[in-house]
């Protein structure tokens, strides 16, 4: 079988930092072409916009849509009404309705259309799953606290309508979340803090419960310094679980049981590969779902502004 040709589109830190050294490691993969406005690799094909990267580039089987959501679904649509199998960072749109005709369309085409949430492959994620399986879950906690200035600088289209402030980062906790749970979760209500110069909040508490009422919180916040909390911790009935690092460590009532270097994007281009081969998708909406959950039902306030 020959290489997944593949160009990214969109060529911002997330591209740069994780992106191409993913592909590199990949077997299976070629990074052919890079379309951006404003960035480019050397002896790498590169083209301003997805519209020309299909006129005019090499020949390629894939796109990585690394572009900010508010714009990742018409090129998505370029992208499958071209042929191409399709890659959409996280989150995958602006809203959530707007996937259903790209899932439709990657049907009829017999191509993949990848919604991926890169932290539900970090190392300790699937070993919390299967812990938690055999066990009552009492309660769960979410701690998702950045730094937006360090992660996301300069970025003005995360406080954007369809940006998703604080919930950029805060979507990887749910996708995880809704990743090691058995029931689905919902949420029952959320207050965001939104910057006065901003449409997006710069920090979030939710609430949610399952079917059978398991207490479940979280918070998120743009605005912490030093140290960054990516945990969450899970009460059960035989034990406290806590991942931390994103999901990159779990301990077991404080003892260290899973532990391993970062891998997440190199395990999404194994598995884009891999559905690539009979065209089938991969798109789970449900971390979506409760970020716009949490924006219909969340109380407001505003904050100081934001200068980044």
């Amino acid at each position: 079988m020959t290489d997944l040709r593949i160009a990214i589109v969109g060529f911002g830190k997330i591209a740069r930092d994780q992106h191409v050294g993913a592909i590199a490691a990949t077997p299976g993969a070629t990074l052919a072409a890079v379309a951006s406005r404003n960035a480019s690799l050397p002896d790498l094909p590169h083209f301003a916009t997805i519209e020309e990267l299909l006129a005019k580039g090499p020949p390629i089987d894939a796109v990585s849509l690394c572009t900010p959501p508010q714009v990742r679904r018409a090129q998505a649509a370029a992208a499958l009404a071209a042929g191409k199998h399709v890659m959409l960072e996280k989150p995958p749109g602006a809203g959530v309705v707007e996937l259903d005709p790209l899932i439709a369309m990657a049907a009829d085409a017999k191509r993949t259309l990848f919604a991926t949430w890169h932290s539900r492959y970090a190392p300790a994620v699937e070993p919390a799953r299967a812990w938690l399986a055999s066990r009552q879950i009492l309660s769960v906690h979410i701690n998702w606290k950045e730094d937006v200035r360090v992660w996301h600088p300069g970025q003005g289209w995360i406080w954007e309508p369809g940006g998703l402030g604080v919930f950029d980062p805060g979507i990887n906790a749910l996708s995880i979340l809704t990743r090691i749970l058995p029931k689905p979760v919902f949420v029952t209500a959320a207050e965001l803090a939104f910057p006065s110069n901003c449409e997006a909040p710069i920090a979030a508490n939710l609430t949610l419960t399952d079917i059978g009422g398991l207490p479940v919180t979280a918070e998120f916040d743009f605005r912490q310094t030093g140290p960054q909390s990516w945990d969450i911790l899970v009460e059960t009935d035989r034990g406290r679980m806590m991942l931390s690092g994103g999901g990159r460590r779990m301990a077991i009532d404080g003892k260290a049981v899973a532990e391993a270097p970062d891998e997440e994007y190199r395990e999404l281009y194994r598995r884009f590969v891999k559905l690539a081969v009979t065209g089938a998708s991969d798109v789970d909406l449900a971390p979506l779902r409760l970020v716009a959950d949490a924006f219909l039902l969340g109380k407001r306030t505003l904050v100081e502004p934001f200068v980044d």
